[in-house]
């Protein structure tokens, strides 16, 4: 039987092409390549640049298709693969955020892209969090959404008690088709009904390579937190949620506020869960361009 997503995907990207992006391949050192998806005309554009990062559970255009098609007119929208999603892939052994967010930058940089607004959803917020830290002249102001600044042990124990699992790496790589379902249902505020072939293609297709490199990767993220310092960020920060995420609540908000000292400015959207950008698109791309609309007018930065 033909898996439904790989049937997908092909007319996902034939659209995206015609939203004015496409895919592109970028190796940023020998046996390091990042796949973006960048503007049709990355050299010539004068637009804002917006960059948007993954979760752990997909690559970038799936996680993000509803935002490209609604931001790839007015914006210059570029979408990477972490690395170990989509096609994205190292053969170094580091596998830390400070890695992706340095391999992010590096890749950036060779598309010629001077500043940008970054948008992060969950890990890709904590990528997000280290480029903004280690690269301030690039990242110009951030998004983040239902994500935190560092995945601290005590962070850690909270969410997975919320959520109840024993550890990330059980929820977010699942080898069944029950837990599939159950990282959905946990990721929406109310999942709609789906029937179970649907589950075993996402799993097929989305979960069965680079496990051992991804389980690393979370073995990575988790900082005790005696060794957590929180840096000083120059950007702007807008903090962008679902009202009802329960693997990052309303608490770790308060929380991530409480640690960026005033400086964010917080959206809500109700009844949408951690994945909101595709629980609730339009409320989400709503806000997003007002966000993006508070940064940038006209085409030029305020």
């Amino acid at each position: 039987m033909v898996n439904t997503l790989s049937l997908y995907k092909p007319l996902l990207q034939g659209l995206m092409k015609l939203t004015g992006v496409r895919p592109r391949a970028v190796e940023i050192e020998p046996g390091t390549v990042i796949h973006f998806w960048v503007p049709r005309e990355t050299t010539t554009t004068n637009k804002p640049a917006v960059v948007f990062l993954h979760g752990f559970g997909c690559d970038g255009i799936l996680t993000w298709q509803f935002q490209v098609l609604a931001l790839a007119k007015k914006y210059a929208v570029y979408v990477p693969d972490l690395l170990f999603f989509g096609d994205s892939i190292t053969d170094k052994t580091e596998r830390s955020p400070a890695f992706q967010a340095e391999c992010m930058a590096k890749g950036l940089r060779k598309l010629r892209v001077e500043k940008c607004t970054l948008v992060g959803l969950s890990y890709g917020g904590i990528v997000g969090f280290k480029m903004a830290e280690m690269f301030p002249n690039l990242v110009d102001s951030m998004v983040i959404t239902c994500s935190v600044m560092a995945l601290t042990e005590s962070i850690t124990c909270a969410g997975l008690q919320r959520i109840g699992f024993s550890s990330w790496a059980h929820y977010l790589i699942p080898e069944t088709v029950e837990g599939v379902k159950k990282l959905l249902d946990v990721a929406f505020y109310k999942l709609p009904w789906i029937p179970d072939f649907v589950y075993r293609d996402i799993l097929e297709a989305l979960y069965f390579d680079h496990k051992k490199e991804r389980h690393e990767l979370l073995e990575a993220l988790i900082v005790k937190d005696k060794d957590f310092t929180v840096p000083r960020f120059t950007q702007r920060i807008y903090l962008l949620w679902g009202g009802d995420d329960i693997i990052f609540d309303k608490e770790e908000v308060r929380n991530l506020k409480e640690l960026l000292e005033g400086k964010a400015t917080e959206h809500c959207i109700e009844r949408a869960g951690h994945l909101v950008e595709l629980e609730c698109p339009l409320a989400y791309n709503r806000t997003l361009k007002q966000i993006l609309a508070s940064l940038y007018e006209d085409g030029k930065e305020k």
